[in-house]
C-alpha cells in the first residue's frame, strides 16, 4: 500500500488549522434502548458481525492515531456495553503510548455491573445518557424499562471515582422540559455535570424534532429564573458544552447547541464507525475506509498516513437547519464529549 504524501512528523491538523486530538470509537451499532429521537422501535438494519472491527483492529487504528497526535479516546455505540468484554478493549487502548484519556458514553443500563472491570482496565470518565427522572416517562421515551438501573449506574460511577461523571439529557418540549430544574438540582447535591442537548434532526425523527425543539438559550433562561446561574469553566474533557453553575454546587449544568450556536470552529475530533469508516463530521457523509486498510495488512505508518490525508476532506462546519435531516445522523448520544 502506498502512503499518502503527508507530513507524519506533525500532529493531525485539518485544512482549517484545527488540531485533531480526539477520536470517538463506535464499537457497535446495537443498542438495548429504542429512544424516540434516535431510532425506530423495530425494523432497524444492524451490521453483520463480520462487518464490525475486532478489538485488535480498533487498537491498531488507535495506535496509528496516537502516533499523529490523538490523545483522547471515547468509546461509544450504539450502546458500547452490549459488546462483550469491553474492559479488554479499554485496557488495550489505555496501554497505547500517547493515549492519556479513555472515556465511555453509555445509556447506563449495564454500567453498575461493568464499572469495576472498566475502571481496573483504565477507564477515567463516563458520559451517561438520561432524558428523564420519572419511571413511566423513561419507559415511554426509551421504549424500554430501566430508570432504576441507570440511576444505580450513575451512583456506581461516582463511588468508583470516575470523574467527571456527565449526564447527557436531550431536551424536548412537551416531553421532558418540565424536568429541567429537577436535573439541575442533581448538580447541587452531587459532583455531576448535566448537559442539556438540543434535539437534532434525523431521518427517523423530523416531525418530532420540529414539534419539540428547544434552543439552548431558552434552557439557560429557564434555569436562571429562580437562582443565579453563572458561567463556569466546566470539567475536564473534550466536549462542546458551555457550562454554568449555581453558587456552592459541586457540579454544573451545561448546554450543547449544535443548531442554535454551533461549535464547529472548536472541533477537535473525528469518529471511527463500528464498521471501520473514519467519519470527518458527525453530520456529514465524508469518510475514509480504514477497515479495508487494516484487513489488507496496512502498517501503522500507512494507517497514520490515511488519517493525515483524511484531514484534507474534513469540512469546515456542518449546515444543519431546524426540520432538515442530517444525511447520516443516527444517535444523539454521539454528540456529547
Amino acid at each position: 500500500m502506498a502512503t499518502t504524501l503527508v507530513d507524519l512528523t506533525r500532529p493531525l491538523e485539518d485544512a482549517f488549522s484545527r488540531a485533531i486530538t480526539y477520536l470517538r470509537v463506535s464499537v457497535t451499532d446495537k443498542c438495548n434502548l429504542r429512544c424516540i429521537y434516535c431510532m425506530p422501535e423495530a425494523g432497524f438494519q444492524w451490521l453483520q458481525r463480520a462487518e464490525l472491527l475486532s478489538y485488535e483492529e480498533i487498537v491498531r487504528i488507535v495506535r496509528a492515531a496516537a502516533s499523529v497526535g490523538v490523545r483522547a479516546i471515547r468509546l461509544t455505540g450504539g450502546e458500547p456495553l452490549v459488546r462483550r468484554d469491553l474492559h479488554r478493549l479499554v485496557r488495550a487502548i489505555a496501554q497505547v503510548p500517547g493515549i492519556d484519556d479513555v472515556s465511555l458514553s453509555t445509556n447506563g443500563l449495564l454500567l453498575e455491573e461493568s464499572v469495576d472491570a472498566l475502571c481496573a482496565a483504565g477507564l477515567r470518565r463516563v458520559n451517561i445518557s438520561l432524558d428523564t427522572l420519572r419511571e413511566e416517562r423513561f419507559a415511554s421515551m426509551a421504549r424500554r424499562e430501566g430508570l432504576a438501573r441507570v440511576l444505580a449506574g450513575i451512583d456506581a460511577a461516582l463511588a468508583r471515582g470516575l470523574a467527571p461523571v456527565k449526564i447527557n439529557c436531550v431536551v424536548m418540549r412537551g416531553r421532558n422540559d418540565d424536568e429541567l430544574d429537577d436535573f439541575a438540582q442533581l448538580t447541587a447535591a452531587k459532583p455531576l455535570y448535566v448537559r442539556f442537548i438540543e434535539v437534532m434532526p434525523a431521518h427517523e425523527n423530523l416531525e418530532l424534532q420540529r414539534d419539540t425543539y428547544i434552543g439552548a438559550d431558552e434552557i439557560i433562561e429557564h434555569l436562571s429564573r429562580n437562582h443565579d446561574l453563572l458561567p463556569v469553566a466546566g470539567p475536564r474533557g473534550n466536549g462542546p458544552a458551555r457550562y454554568f453553575g449555581y453558587a456552592g454546587a459541586p457540579g454544573a449544568v451545561g448546554v450543547i447547541s449544535p443548531l442554535s450556536h454551533d461549535y464547529c470552529e472548536r472541533c477537535n475530533r473525528v469518529r471511527l464507525s463500528a464498521d471501520g469508516r473514519l467519519r470527518l463530521c458527525l453530520f456529514g457523509d465524508q469518510h475514509v475506509d480504514l477497515r479495508t486498510a487494516v484487513r489488507t495488512g496496512a502498517s501503522e505508518a500507512e494507517l497514520a498516513a490515511l488519517l493525515a490525508g483524511a484531514m484534507l476532506i474534513k469540512p469546515e462546519r456542518h449546515h444543519l437547519r431546524l426540520g432538515e435531516a442530517s444525511s447520516r445522523m443516527r444517535a444523539l448520544s454521539e454528540i456529547g464529549g
